[in-house]
């Protein structure tokens, strides 16, 4: 299904049946495809949308802007357009923020938020020697963005035990991103953790978390700027993309924060 948003349609997936509804937003350089084993688990109990954020799958790329609150509008956009009630979002990696900015947009519509492998180092700015690392990878995406995509993918989200199938599928995605979205989604990702502070302090519900254990999660600026708290669940064995890689643990997972939210 698609619908248009200031000119650019925006491909989504809408199904299952419930009084509440589970809006999945992908991350950075997938799309909406990757949740397909959510959606067919929780539809027996909820109503299920997915969505290609614009740049990403089969949704328009004619954008002069790449930042993550012009995505939070585009989710929340897509909520007022399915006029959604009792929405749970649940966000995997960049999308933990868009999806704090489409709370912020549409607190009528908003129950709860649930983000996946995300706000490990919530609301802080990153030490010099990662930020360090930053920089030369946003210099390096603009000299050879393919294959400075795959080796972010390989040695950043990927692990060495990550299935061929799931590793070539990952790298497939980012491989084929357009350089000019893909590096300014990049820059503003990581650099978002000034508004993301900010966010979280005025969000007016608890913040559910389901990790990967491959990397830590500082729990510490979660205590400091999670105004109404937090949950963490923690998920051992995949890389940074635990909905593809062990469908029935995450989904065990996601069920038990669910019902957690009222």
């Amino acid at each position: 299904m698609i619908f248009q948003y200031k000119n650019l349609p925006i491909h989504y997936t809408l199904g299952g049946q419930g009084e509440k509804t589970l809006l999945f937003v992908h991350g950075a350089f997938i799309n909406k495809e990757y949740w397909d084993e959510q959606v067919k688990y929780f539809g027996k109990n909820y109503q299920v949308v997915t969505l290609d954020l614009p740049g990403h799958g089969a949704s328009g790329k004619d954008r002069s802007f790449w930042t993550m609150e012009v995505f939070g509008e585009d989710v929340c956009a897509l909520i007022n357009e399915l006029q959604l009630k009792n929405v749970i979002l649940i966000g995997h990696s960049m999308s933990g923020d868009v999806i704090l900015e489409t709370a912020n947009r549409c607190p009528e519509a908003v129950i709860g938020i649930v983000g996946i492998d995300n706000f490990k180092n919530a609301g802080i700015p990153m030490p010099d020697k990662i930020q360090t690392q930053i920089d030369m990878l946003t210099f390096l995406l603009k000299i050879n963005f393919t294959n400075t995509c795959e080796t972010f993918a390989r040695k950043a989200l990927l692990t060495k035990e990550t299935p061929k199938a799931i590793a070539d599928r990952v790298v497939k995605n980012f491989r084929s991103m357009e350089k000019e979205s893909g590096i300014e989604i990049i820059s503003a990702s990581f650099n978002y953790w000034e508004r993301e502070r900010e966010l979280m302090q005025k969000l007016r519900m608890k913040l559910f978390l389901i990790n990967v254990d491959y990397i830590p999660t500082n729990e510490e600026s979660l205590k400091t700027y999670a105004s109404c708290g937090y949950d963490v669940v923690h998920i051992k064995g995949t890389c940074h993309y635990p909905m593809i890689e062990d469908p029935e643990q995450f989904n065990r997972a996601l069920e038990k924060v669910l019902e957690k939210i009222q």
